[in-house]
């Protein structure tokens, strides 16, 4: 009776043991999953802030090259609107998704709401060009709708540099499909033979038009990219990238996709997807492969 008690024990011992071990390991695996994500987190948060810092820096030389009083305040009232929103951007933490989420939306109404001003500035420059045309009998007003094109024509290269933030590029709707063999979606990470990556890049009438580049790249979970050797320049430098996309943009919302083909071993885990045109990053998201 007594032997059969001591081999009971053993047992449970040894089984409290292996759920002990088990569960210490799962916890790790759990803790480093959270602890990536939120490195990434911290990477899109950080990239917001310098668009957010840009734009109220941004609306300050642009108060200062307009002389309207509605407009100035206007300007004003927006830089404050954006500096409200990099002070609760530097407040949150990593791990609160939603504020994130949310300031990421509020940061796509500022970009739209300063190529609103652009193009409202640009169209008052037209407007005072062709009162210029219209008054040329009159030297006097000649002669000051001249000078007032000379300060036009400046106050157009001080915008020049502005406008290239509101003509950036923006990738929206970003989703990745895995594909087995049979061009199926897989459903475990084993099966996948092919990434499928879509996109749209959103309506954006003050970009450059024309054909060009459009780069994928897909981080795997070790941080390391997906690539067959193509590359992008990125913050004066060359990064790896998994697709390279030519792409015919003529200002209107224009959907593209790309095709990764596996070449390697996948691991389950998260993947990130970044969007690269003009050499600046237009867009990320990121996908779990289980």
């Amino acid at each position: 009776m007594k032997k059969a008690f001591i081999g009971i024990a053993a047992i449970v011992a040894l089984l409290l043991i292996g759920a002990v071990v088990y569960l210490g390991t799962n916890l790790k695996k759990a803790q480093d999953e959270k602890n990536e994500i939120q490195e990434l987190m911290e990477m899109d948060r950080l990239e917001m802030e310098n668009e957010y810092r840009g734009f109220t820096q941004q609306y300050d030389e642009l108060k200062n090259t307009i002389q309207n009083d509605t407009l100035a305040q206007q300007l004003t009232a927006e830089r404050q609107r954006a500096q409200q929103l990099l002070e609760e951007l530097q407040r949150v933490k990593n791990d609160d998704y939603k504020e994130i989420t949310r300031l990421r939306k509020e940061l796509a109404e500022v970009r739209a709401v300063m190529r609103h001003y652009i193009q409202q500035i640009d169209s008052l420059q037209r407007i005072n060009q062709a009162l210029v045309a219209e008054n040329t009998e009159v030297k006097e007003k000649y002669n000051a709708a001249t000078s007032q094109i000379s300060s036009l024509n400046t106050e157009r290269e001080q915008l020049k540099e502005t406008v290239s933030i509101a003509s950036q590029l923006n990738a929206t709707g970003i989703s990745v499909t895995p594909r087995n063999k049979r061009n199926k979606e897989a459903k475990k990470v084993k099966d996948v033979t092919s990434l499928i990556v879509n996109f749209n890049i959103a309506r954006n009438p003050t970009a450059k038009t024309g054909g060009r580049n459009a780069y994928i790249r897909i981080m795997k979970p070790d941080n390391t990219p997906l690539t067959n050797g193509e590359t992008c320049k990125y913050e004066n430098k060359n990064i790896e990238v998994s697709i390279k996309k030519y792409i015919e943009y003529d200002g209107e919302e224009l959907a593209v996709s790309g095709i990764w083909q596996v070449q390697e071993y996948l691991q389950a885990g998260t993947y990130r997807v970044s969007i690269f045109v003009d050499e600046r990053m237009i867009g990320s998201s990121s996908f779990t492969l289980n």
